[in-house]
């Protein structure tokens, strides 16, 4: 648990929102456990997210997920690992099938309480909760082969930068992906 407390306290908020949500990702932590990296903890648990973007800072790597409809970036459960940049890493190449990428640095770039609606996944009903998620930065080439993944996304592809607002349909993602693409340095 001391590893997962002093990765979010490392995380340096710059926005009133990131604040907020590192506090009270800080108390849920805390109140928690260590099942707060497991989909056990219903109500609340850590996810990480992958933003993945191609060399020249041009392109994103989106899936067109399954749940929310949606283009969105690439991301997943911890279920139970809290080493959060090898997650982000690992869902990137399970959900794309992306064989070369790697972290644009160690740092996370955005830390974000989620909401998730109510929803059927294999057969079972999930009830509404929130995902603590953690973001990281990472670079892909885009020369790799892509292949989606059946059981959690309808496609896989590079979308550039200034269409990624077009894209999305979930307003409140979209803010998130521009501040995200807002840190990305220049």
């Amino acid at each position: 648990m001391k590893k997962i407390i002093e990765t979010i306290e490392s995380f340096q908020p710059l926005c009133e929102q990131e604040k907020k949500d590192k506090e009270l990702m800080l108390i849920a932590v805390k109140k928690q456990g260590e099942s707060i990296l497991t989909r056990e903890s219903e109500l609340f648990h850590i996810t990480v997210s992958g933003f993945t973007i191609n060399k020249e800072k041009t392109k994103t790597l989106m899936v067109f997920h399954n749940i929310y409809n949606s283009w969105s970036w690439i991301g997943g459960h911890a279920d139970g690992e809290d080493d959060f940049l090898e997650v982000a890493l690992r869902e990137a190449k399970e959900e794309t099938g992306i064989e070369h990428i790697y972290p644009a640095e160690a740092d996370m770039i955005s830390l974000d309480i989620l909401t998730t609606k109510g929803h059927w996944k294999n057969g079972s009903y999930v009830a509404p909760h929130l995902h603590l998620n953690l973001t990281y930065l990472l670079i892909g080439d885009e020369k790799d082969a892509i292949q989606r993944k059946e059981d959690e996304n309808k496609a896989v592809g590079w979308i550039l930068i200034e269409e990624v607002e077009k894209k999305v349909t979930e307003p409140e993602m979209n803010l998130v992906y521009q501040k995200i693409l807002d840190r990305i340095p220049k």
